[in-house]
């Protein structure tokens, strides 16, 4: 068979340029933050002692990075846009030693591939510069220019000629914390160096250069941080563990506030994220997550920083050592900051696995206790109110079992005299209503017994009343004595201003100012005075647990993030007025069978059940 007769055959042919770009596209550029990260790993690289980050349309019209690094000259921009061209690799043993944050050479030529790209750039000392244009891998112009030295990369319209992407991506307000995330790991990782980021018209920051870890972390996530910070560094001819570890009463519901740093880049390491959350369970509960920037400056050759396409992951040589004096540095500078008993693990580290991604148990001088001792603190203080207005009427159609509840003592007159009513506790003891640990509330009913989680019976009164506040014509507001005024992080408040006017309609009053601030003069009813700025805190931060998790729209997510917040806790004492109101007002929901997240709120056990287990 002749050669041209097998080339004819052949199925397997090689790829054009456009298509392998756009493939390999998808690798490293997989939404706007992965393009942030990749230009400013660049800028950094270029020596940039300033750098400038403006996004619009959370980085799907425009991500644009200016950096006064070492620019380039004219023989190198149209490389720099060429696959696997870079300048910080010569030969196999540099990828075993390197220092760099990008060095594979694929980014420009993906980022190119996939959007419109204006690059402006200029040794310092040159006298002219370049201006060059490439979209979609195609170059358009390359031109001299006038521009100031080092780089300017301008990245518009991404995903223009892949729309299939392009649909892929998430809400602004989702990619828009995917960019504050990595320039939050950018400014972190170098607090010698100046970033200003402007989003859309707003400054998100403005962080001077020559600043400390502690300066950075109080000008990026605000004023309250600043007495919370505990700085710690230990060394030893292996590896150098530094960073800040934040108080563990500065906590949020969500995770977003904890970074790791190897040798100056960012990255996620799961295990290791463990066992320093496992630490920090001494002093607060399961789902509290703290702040945290763990640097770890080792020798390159005991890391391989190629392990992964984005570059976010990192594999050790020895890596039970790096975990081991991790977890000793960590736990040390807690214990010697807080003084509180050692903490030991009850079973050995690698297997042991938790709600946190692993789990472990704990021991204190023998006993067993996830969370230490918290009866010398203040209790946590939750709204307890339960609304003593009875439903105007009951639903009378949920189902028989409503019927049984209410309906269970049916000698009972419905037409009851005013001595009678002064005499209603009785009465509901008469009807069987108890408070189990403090948890569930149970009752008998005509053929069995229920028990009602009282905190998910709660979660649906409240999540019902504020989704139909938010339909209301005129909002149900209750004002505030004095309006209080509130800082947020960049990222809360840019969550706040997009879901103000949701907010406004539960019946929030609140004023949005600059800087980050906010004003509040009122908030719904099922609030207690003084918890506002709480409440407020913690529903953005358990909606932003909930989004990307669930296919609710935002109306939905932020009535149950409000309803997660105000409802009455697990281990709240009830009066057996509370109680009977609680359920009146579970039986007058729409759904009063599911909590807002479709999770049971009582459960029902026929008496045959409780017969047959005592036969």
């Amino acid at each position: 068979m002749s050669q041209e007769t097998e080339s004819e055959q052949s199925i397997i042919r090689e790829l054009p340029p456009e298509i392998s770009n756009k493939i390999a596209a998808g690798e490293v550029i997989q939404r706007p933050s992965s393009v942030v990260k990749e230009l400013l790993d660049n800028a950094i690289d270029a020596g940039a002692d300033h750098l400038k980050i403006v996004i619009q349309n959370a980085g799907r019209t425009l991500i644009q990075v200016v950096d006064n690094g070492s620019g380039m000259g004219k023989e190198d921009i149209r490389l720099c846009f060429e696959q696997h061209a870079t300048s910080k690799i010569q030969d196999v043993d540099d990828l075993f030693k390197v220092r760099t944050l990008g060095f594979r050479g694929e980014a420009m030529a993906s980022i190119a591939s996939v959007s419109q790209v204006t690059l402006k750039t200029k040794r310092p000392g040159d006298e002219m510069g370049w201006k060059y244009e490439i979209w979609g891998g195609e170059e358009k112009s390359f031109e001299p220019a006038a521009v100031e030295s080092g780089t300017s990369v301008a990245v518009r319209n991404l995903f223009y000629n892949v729309r299939a992407r392009r649909q892929f991506l998430k809400t602004d307000a989702t990619e828009f914390r995917h960019i504050l995330k990595t320039v939050q790991q950018a400014a972190l990782a170098n607090p010698d160096l100046g970033f200003e980021m402007i989003a859309d018209t707003d400054t998100i920051y403005d962080l001077p250069k020559e600043q400390n870890i502690k300066e950075r972390i109080t000008d990026m996530f605000g004023k309250s941080y600043k007495a919370s910070l505990i700085y710690f560094r230990e060394e030893t001819s292996y590896l150098t563990v530094y960073g800040v570890l934040a108080d563990p009463k500065l906590t949020k519901r969500s995770r977003g506030e904890q970074f790791l740093f190897v040798n100056g880049r960012p990255i996620q390491h799961r295990y290791l994220t463990h066992i320093i959350l496992n630490i920090y369970d001494a002093w607060t509960g399961e789902k509290d997550y703290p702040f945290y920037a763990i640097f770890l400056d080792i020798d390159p050759k005991q890391v391989d920083v190629n392990v992964h396409p984005a570059k976010e992951e990192v594999k050790f040589e020895d890596e039970r050592s790096v975990i081991k004096l991790t977890k000793s540095v960590v736990k040390k500078a807690l214990h010697e900051e807080f003084m509180v008993p050692d903490v030991s693990d009850r079973n050995d580290e690698e297997n042991s696995f938790s709600s946190k991604g692993f789990s472990s148990d704990f021991n204190f001088g023998g006993s067993k206790n996830k969370q230490r001792n918290r009866g010398e603190k203040e209790p946590v203080k939750f709204p307890s109110r339960i609304n003593f207005d009875r439903p105007k009427s009951q639903k009378g159609d949920q189902n028989n079992f409503s019927k049984q509840l209410y309906d269970f003592d049916k000698t009972e007159k419905k037409e009851q005299n005013e001595s009678e009513e002064d005499n209603r506790p009785q009465r509901m003891r008469d009807r069987g209503f108890w408070q189990l640990h403090d948890r569930y509330i149970l009752t008998q009913t005509r053929s069995g017994l229920c028990m009602i989680d009282q905190h998910a019976a709660h979660k649906r009164i409240i999540f019902e009343k504020a989704l139909s506040a938010t339909e209301a014509a005129i909002p149900s507001t209750q004002q505030l004595l004095f309006a209080q005024t509130m800082d947020f992080s960049a990222s809360e408040f840019s969550l706040l201003e997009e879901l103000h006017p949701i907010i406004q309609r539960m019946g929030f009053n609140i004023q949005l100012m600059s800087g980050n601030t906010a004003m509040i003069s009122g908030v719904p009813a099922d609030i207690d005075v003084g918890d506002e700025q709480s409440v407020l805190k913690s529903m953005l931060q358990q909606y932003r647990a909930l989004d990307g998790k669930f296919e609710f729209d935002e109306r939905r997510k932020l009535a149950i993030a409000f309803a997660s917040k105000t409802a009455i806790p697990k281990g709240k004492k009830l009066t057996d007025l509370e109680m009977e109101n609680l359920l009146d007002q579970l039986f007058a929901c729409d759904e009063p069978y599911k909590d807002p997240l479709n999770k049971p709120t009582l459960e029902y056990i026929p008496l045959e059940d409780i017969e047959a287990r005592f036969r």
